[in-house]
């Protein structure tokens, strides 16, 4: 699972083989002992959580680089590389 940016002990990971299982545009978010699976378009949580300061980082973030991350899920789908993205600053 590609890791594509990390920030304030957040890593976000972009998985795109589990599509049987998620058919929307996603990242998995993982910060120490929890983890979420959060929709691209919209930033809702699919599955898991996160702490509630961390969810607002990784959703000020999501909002900021929507559009590379749909670049991204496009590449993946199509089994490409799919490339890094700024962290949060």
């Amino acid at each position: 699972m590609p890791t594509i940016s990390m920030f304030y002990g957040i890593i976000i990971r972009m998985y795109y083989f589990d599509n049987q299982q998620h058919n929307m545009p996603h990242i998995h978010v993982h910060y120490q002992d929890d983890a979420a699976i959060i929709e691209i378009p919209s930033g809702s949580i699919i599955q898991g959580k996160l702490p509630i300061t961390k969810q607002k980082l990784v959703d000020a973030w999501v909002e900021i680089h929507k559009d590379e991350l749909m670049a991204d899920w496009q590449l993946a789908i199509n089994g490409e590389s799919v490339f890094k993205i700024d962290p949060l600053k």
